[in-house]
């Protein structure tokens, strides 16, 4: 099993594991030491692995970070975990701070066992920044993060090229912060910068709030159509292969036709259809995963093939809904879910209807 597939079926098994994980021992017993596993480090090495990890500091005697991973004898990463359920958000993390000016550590991780947030010292030497420069959620893990925790590995830790792609994700994640609440809310000055290039007047009040909507909607709509213009190519150059392999030209002629019917993509479903690949990797080739969208709702399909419907997703309304086939006559039910992370809920039923083609 390769890397990405280890850090996926970690992913996969949080959902089932969570409601029995009540206490922080049990947080690294289940979720964490895995983790550390997987990266290549032997938990059962304390030449490697130190759990408990002492390192006085001033005043302070006897205060232990969770974890120390050692490499040619010297502490390279520390980790401090939390209980599952704690929000890191709220939670400081003070031992790493203080152990990070005594100690040759120039990674420091917080985590609860779901999020991990990744610390170093980019904005004073041997002090470790208030802020994390790479953040994964296990619950909704993307590929792009998964080949940046291949950073972390034993194999291929390199605390020089870290400290350089560290720089990177810090500052390129802050960027995309600032660009999504500009999204969502532009500020006077992104508005005025967009009005003055296209309407050269004074930006009076009534210019501002004009211009205020009309630039949210315009990056809404370039979005989406980005969006729409990536996925479109992709779906079209997966067909073209289809078709190629298969002797069902009208089904798939009926396909290559739905690209350009006007259906509009959204982010939201894009995630969910990554969600169900990640589920099912470890029962399928997740390229036999396709996603095709329509207007009332955007199908999961396997095989690109109309009759083997893995499930839908309905999330243009308010309250969103994964419709499910729950048996050998495809018969569907539509289970109502409050965000993307519920779909792991659903693992054990889409692996099912995945299985049941496989017969």
């Amino acid at each position: 099993m390769d890397f990405i597939d280890q850090i996926q079926e970690l992913a996969a098994r949080i959902p089932k594991l969570r409601e029995n994980i009540k206490t922080e021992e049990a947080t690294k017993n289940a979720l964490v030491m895995p983790l550390i596993n997987i990266l290549g480090y032997n938990v059962f090495d304390p030449g490697e692995v130190v759990p408990e990890y002492t390192a006085d500091f001033g005043t302070k005697k006897g205060e232990k970070v969770d974890y120390a991973i050692f490499k040619d004898e010297k502490p390279v990463i520390l980790i401090e975990c939390k209980t599952i359920d704690a929000d890191l958000d709220r939670e400081h993390a003070s031992q790493l701070f203080r152990y990070f000016s005594v100690t040759d550590a120039k990674i420091g991780i917080l985590t609860n066992g779901v999020v991990y947030r990744f610390y170093t010292d980019l904005d004073s030497p041997n002090k470790m920044d208030d802020k994390s420069f790479l953040e994964v959620n296990f619950l909704d893990i993307k590929e792009p993060l998964i080949n940046e925790l291949k950073r972390f590995r034993k194999e291929s830790f390199d605390i020089d090229d870290l400290a350089t792609v560290a720089c990177e994700l810090k500052y390129t994640r802050e960027i995309k912060q600032i660009l999504a609440r500009e999204i969502n809310s532009p500020s006077e000055d992104f508005v005025k910068y967009f009005a003055k290039q296209v309407h050269n007047v004074p930006f009076t009040q009534n210019v501002r709030e004009k211009f205020t909507g009309i630039t949210k909607n315009a990056l809404g709509q370039f979005i989406n159509e980005k969006i729409n213009e990536r996925l479109k190519f992709a779906m079209s150059e997966g067909l073209v292969e289809v078709i190629a392999d298969k002797n069902d030209g009208q089904e798939n002629t009926d396909a290559m036709e739905e690209l350009n019917d006007g259906v509009v993509t959204t982010e939201e479903e894009i995630e969910g259809y990554h969600i169900i690949k990640s589920i099912l990797r470890s029962t399928i080739d997740p390229k036999r995963i396709v996603m095709r969208d329509k207007k009332n709702y955007c199908g999961i399909l396997l095989d690109n093939n109309n009759r083997k419907p893995i499930c839908r997703l309905h999330f243009s309304t308010r309250q969103k809904y994964l419709e499910l086939f729950v048996d050998e006559d495809r018969k569907s039910e539509k289970t109502p879910i409050n965000e993307l992370n519920d779909i792991y809920s659903y693992s054990e039923k889409l692996m099912a209807t995945v299985n049941s083609y496989e017969k």
